[in-house]
């Protein structure tokens, strides 16, 4: 009889002790939910200071954080139950080498990823190109870098390949050069046509004048003499200030009594007589 009461009283206790781990079990879970969401606007906030505003690079420390306060969290959940941690960790361990190998181009993407988010060689809303693709950054992540081109296309690219190509940043620098080159006629006069395209540089509101615009000679082609423009602007007006001078150079160079001629060949044909033999040449 003592033996059943002691059962029943050991089972009872048994019981309490379960739900009382489940009790505890549900409170830090609870506590780890609300210091998580606490830590990571902390970190935020914290890392947008210290990166001078950098949404990705901040929001990828803060999500780290917050998955540690649950890593901590199910650990000492496994130790209320009885689980051997220490056990658990060694083969965690084990379990991630396995794993590290089998995934070793997710891992290559990983850490692309942080020395991308660390070095900074493109940042969010750049316009990049690296690999033969180009577009707007729209964000990175631990795994790929997200670009939208011109036209308006989804690009995601694993990190590993952003990290290991040149990538050419068209927005890094504030002031970029514009290289204009224009054909006038061999008949022109060389003088009027680089006056006329400096003129032009002076004259538009968007062109630096510090460097000052340069023109020169580029080549002397088979059917022009090709001029260049070499003007600054800012990045932000580059392309509209592009534009806007490849427009108004064909109306400046007329203007001017200069004439941006067509690609011309001279052909020469050969008319052989069969009986004489002899060749007459037309031009």
């Amino acid at each position: 009889m003592d033996a059943i009461i002691n059962f029943y009283t050991n089972h009872q206790l048994v019981i309490l002790e379960t739900l009382k781990n489940l009790v505890l079990a549900v409170v830090i879970l609870f506590v780890a939910v609300v210091m998580s969401k606490l830590i990571r606007k902390a970190v935020m906030a914290s890392f947008m200071k210290i990166s001078n505003g950098d949404e990705i690079v901040s929001r990828l420390f803060s999500q780290v954080s917050s998955y540690a306060i649950y890593l901590l969290a199910l650990v000492i959940i496994l130790d209320l139950f009885g689980v051997n941690t220490t056990s658990l960790v060694a083969l965690v361990g084990a379990t991630g080498l396995a794993i590290g190998l089998a995934l070793k181009d997710t891992l290559s993407n990983i850490a692309a990823g942080i020395m991308i988010l660390i070095l900074k060689p493109i940042k969010k809303s750049e316009f990049v190109e690296f690999a033969g693709f180009s577009g707007s950054v729209r964000d990175i992540g631990l795994f790929t870098t997200i670009l939208e081109t011109g036209d308006g296309l989804y690009i995601s690219s694993p990190n590993r390949i952003v990290w290991g190509a040149t990538i050419k940043n068209y927005t890094r620098n504030s002031r970029r050069r514009m290289d204009i080159t224009v054909g006038i006629s061999y008949e022109d006069s060389i003088e009027t046509g680089l006056n006329v395209l400096k003129e032009l540089a002076l004259s538009h509101e968007a062109v630096l004048q510090d460097p000052a615009p340069k023109v020169m000679v580029q080549m002397l082609a088979d059917s022009s003499v090709n001029l260049q423009l070499r003007a600054w602007c800012t990045v932000d007006t580059y392309w509209d200030t592009y534009w806007s001078i490849q427009r108004q150079i064909k109306p400046k160079i007329e203007e001017a009594g200069l004439s941006i001629p067509f690609p011309q060949r001279d052909v020469h044909l050969t008319v052989t007589n069969k009986e004489s033999k002899e060749g007459i040449t037309l031009n």
